[in-house]
């Protein structure tokens, strides 16, 4: 695909998708199949600079995490991101799709030593959140400037599965060791040139938020060469029709604020950095599947499709919401259906949800699975995984192939008809 041709913004009549483009797609590539809408992309850019125009110094860095088809990253490098990755094989595809290493960052948990002095060899900016591997950093790196990641204790996140800044999470070093860091820092001489915290997804009280940024500020005090702080993310988006969701406007005025009077008091101006994911394509991301059965059980009506926990595992992993709707019957009565997958366990996708009726072979749409969608998926039962498609605002473009059966069979090894013997006891 020649990204110079299908991403060159809204010029020639660009548009979002519309349900018959949705249809023609999963005709033209099967089910299931994800769909990603580029002009959403582009809208929830413009929303994010639009809420912090009056900042100086803004940097965005689109988490890979959510979704790192390599498409999708050139598309957010296009628009002028830059990465923040929490593993090598992210950064790794950070190169592949253009970024210069010093757009990324690199923000791990937990991972191995050897991670660490891969990212710096590559030149990134890397962010640390425990004490002994900052150590080990000032000791192997002298001079090598640093991030690190405090964890505020405040819950600030709407689900605590996704909520990351609370007392009781892995993430970060608790602002209640600032004084063990500070000394770590003084006595390594580790040149501390960022403050990072991420609270979690689903922000939708700000003053919770804010409180969160506040302890953040009051810890970059304590270190005079900090040239940015890093908010991390967690907008809330939209999942249903109607639902709220960040007041966009009234963050960036009340971040501004705080920022350009931390700017005021060190005599010098501040970068802010935001890692945005699941703000930047939850909503621009559509799972299409097909009613394969509709079966009356004795309390419910279920509608099963050829998809399930192996494409889209957010339901069943922390409960999350995806709002579904029937491409092809769409003035069909509405009745209350529990969308369930093919996969050899409970995988429901929904429970008694109103949907208008639902016809074997009928293609429905799950809302909301731009964002760690196809990035869990996984290839259980030996079922493969969808394809992925980018629609450019003008056509509709294949950036993934479905899966096939070699796929699954090809990093297996065959151990010899010798070693099977012993296996087997023969």
């Amino acid at each position: 695909m020649d990204l110079d041709t299908t991403l060159d913004g809204d010029a020639g009549g660009a548009r979002a998708l519309r349900r018959e483009d949705l249809l023609e797609l999963a005709g033209r590539h099967g089910t299931p199949l994800y769909v990603y809408d580029a002009t959403v992309i582009r809208r929830q850019m413009a929303r994010l600079r639009e809420a912090l125009g009056g900042v100086a110094d803004v940097r965005i860095h689109y988490a890979a995490k959510a979704l790192t088809t390599l498409p999708v990253l050139e598309l957010m490098r296009r628009l002028g991101c830059g990465l923040d990755a929490v593993s090598i094989g992210e950064l790794e595809m950070g190169l592949r799709a253009g970024f210069a290493a010093e757009e990324m960052m690199f923000t791990p948990n937990g991972v191995a030593w050897e991670e660490v002095e891969r990212a710096v060899a590559l030149g990134v900016q890397v962010n640390l959140d425990n004490l002994p591997q900052l150590e080990a950093f000032g000791r192997a790196f002298p001079g090598r400037k640093v991030c690190v990641r405090i964890n505020p204790n405040i819950m600030a996140g709407g689900n605590r599965n996704i909520s990351v800044g609370h007392s009781r999470s892995k993430f970060g070093i608790s602002v209640r060791r600032l004084p063990e860091l500070l000394e770590l820092v003084r006595r390594e001489r580790i040149a501390v040139n960022g403050v990072h915290m991420h609270t979690g997804s689903d922000i939708l009280d700000l003053e919770v938020f804010l409180q969160a940024v506040d302890v953040l500020l009051g810890v970059a005090r304590e270190f005079p060469e900090v040239e940015y702080l890093d908010f991390g993310s967690g907008f809330k988006v939209a999942y249903k029709p109607g639902d709220v969701q960040t007041d966009m406007a009234a963050f960036g005025r009340a971040l501004q604020e705080r920022v350009e009077a931390f700017g005021r008091v060190r005599g010098r101006p501040v970068a802010m950095v935001f890692e945005p994911g699941k703000f930047l394509v939850s909503e621009a991301g559509h799972l299409l599947v097909r009613a394969t059965v509709v079966k009356a059980g004795d309390a419910e009506t279920f509608v099963q499709v050829d998809s399930g926990l192996n494409h889209l595992l957010r339901p069943m992993l922390y409960g999350s919401y995806h709002h579904i709707e029937n491409l092809s019957n769409p003035e069909g009565e509405e009745r209350p259906a529990t969308v369930v997958g093919y996969i050899c366990e409970t995988d429901t996708f929904a429970t008694d949800r109103p949907v208008a009726q639902v016809r074997a072979g009928d293609v429905l749409r799950f809302a909301n699975a731009g964002a760690y969608g196809m990035t869990m998926a996984s290839q259980y039962n030996a079922r493969v995984r969808p394809a992925e498609v980018l629609w450019t605002g003008r056509q509709g473009v294949a950036i993934r192939r479905r899966e096939t059966l070699e796929d699954l069979l090809a990093t297996t090894l065959e151990p010899g008809e010798d070693a099977l013997r012993e296996a087997a006891g023969e």
